[in-house]
């Protein structure tokens, strides 16, 4: 059984015994909870998780320096980055837009009465724009290397990799380590894969312990709405994006992308994905490597889709719910603002939360409101995260077809990176 059907299988498996647990009451039992489910199910899924967010910057980094080098043509990196911003910010739009079109036709919120308990802080919403554009050059890169401050680690990669790839002729010995670390770091990546089946087998099993059905029954007509807008997006207007503008087979990128949804899946983080979502990409799609390093880790940062999605249907479910009539120039802002804040939205669990209170703030709505949505937003969190990751590889996908850097060869075949998986698994347990 490959990596890919052990995750799969590990995830169906972590939804059973989570339900196990919360149905039989044994998630409230004092020692289930200490010891499995905040013991086992934590440990084990949190120390994957960190792994992950562990190799995030230096891969970054070191993918992304030699990508540009790789280009090896500034015009040409410069259509690249066009390219790829233009479609993330047009995705994200549609996105917000189809959610909230979605959330007003089937009027949820209206005529109903939730009771929730307030408290929850909105001191933490995002920064301003402004803020965010000055932010994006860091006054000083050790510090945002340790606060993960992706957009400002992007801005330097970006500036490094420009300045090495004038003076590429006489810096040939430190563009050749810069890439013998790239190699070491995506080695890293494949060996903390292989706990994968085992973390998301807790990370699924915790949440739904948990969460349990009793609070997404409270809040079924939000909790369909969003997953129906979520769903759309992903396999409607993404995968309309990417035939119209590549013309490759759909079916074919959603197989191959599924090892990358289901991560994002059960860590509810694209920036922890980061390392599948490229890997795939180039291994299993045939993205160039010049491509796929900046655009990925890029898209990890300002592409939102599925946060955008959530923010537009719980707006319009709170408006209703409080009896607030948004109207047109309210839908306006809330598109504007969701877009806008997506671009300096942190790659990690449930940070969509915070920023809808910039969304509220906003349109004039109660920012305590939230704490109706929090109980449910753990799954629908874990399910946008995997919309997003999507949406990363469909541009990459769409940008590297359109500038000639895709392996097509590599696209249409079903088995291409499949068998790394296993060469990786037998060469570890071979030397253990």
């Amino acid at each position: 059984m490959n990596l890919a059907n052990q995750v799969l299988l590990a995830l169906i498996l972590g939804i059973a015994v989570g339900l196990g647990l919360n149905w039989s009451e044994l998630a409230s039992n004092p020692w289930i909870q200490t010891n499995i489910i905040e013991g086992v199910f934590f440990v084990v899924g949190q120390i994957f998780v960190n792994g992950l967010k562990m190799l995030v910057v230096p891969l970054v980094l070191f993918s992304l320096i030699p990508g540009i080098i790789g280009i090896g043509d500034i015009k040409l990196l410069g259509k690249i980055g066009s390219k790829s911003f233009a479609l993330y910010i047009i995705t994200t739009a549609i996105a917000i837009t189809t959610a909230i079109a979605f959330a007003v036709f089937s009027g949820i919120g209206e005529n109903m009465t939730i009771p929730f308990e307030g408290g929850f802080a909105g001191k933490e919403a995002g920064k301003s724009f402004s803020e965010i554009l000055v932010g994006i050059v860091p006054s000083n890169i050790f510090q945002a290397m340790a606060n993960s401050e992706m957009l400002a680690v992007i801005f330097f990669a970006i500036f490094f990799g420009i300045a090495l790839l004038i003076e590429v002729k006489r810096s040939a010995d430190l563009v050749s380590l810069i890439e013998q670390i790239n190699r070491v770091i995506m080695r890293m990546v494949e060996m903390v894969m292989l706990l994968a089946p085992y973390a998301v087998f807790c990370l699924v099993g915790k949440a739904v312990a948990e969460l349990g059905l009793d609070l997404v029954a409270q809040l079924s007509g939000y909790f369909l709405v969003v997953i129906a807008a979520l769903l759309f997006h992903a396999l409607v207007t993404q995968m309309l994006l990417l035939k119209a503008l590549s013309g490759l087979n759909i079916k074919t990128f959603l197989t191959k992308i599924r090892n990358v949804q289901l991560f994002a899946f059960s860590t509810s983080s694209s920036g922890a994905t980061i390392p599948i979502t490229l890997r795939t990409v180039q291994e299993r799609l045939g993205v160039d490597r010049a491509v796929s390093s900046f655009s990925v880790p890029f898209g990890a940062t300002i592409n939102m889709d599925g946060t955008a999605i959530m923010q537009g249907v719980a707006t319009v479910f709170i408006a209703n719910l409080y009896a607030v009539d948004l109207g047109l120039g309210g839908y306006v802002t809330v598109v504007v603002t969701a877009v806008l804040a997506s671009i300096g939205t942190a790659a990690v669990p449930s940070v969509g939360l915070v920023m809808l209170t910039l969304v509220f703030n906003q349109v004039g709505l109660p920012v305590e409101a939230i704490g109706i949505i929090i109980g449910v937003d753990r799954l629908l969190d874990m399910t946008r995260t995997a919309v997003n990751v999507t949406g990363d590889a469909v541009v990459t996908t769409i940008v590297a077809k359109s500038e000639g850097k895709m392996d097509l060869s590599i696209y249409n075949d079903p088995n291409a990176g499949l068998v790394d998986d296993d060469e990786i698994e037998e060469l570890l347990h071979h030397k253990s």
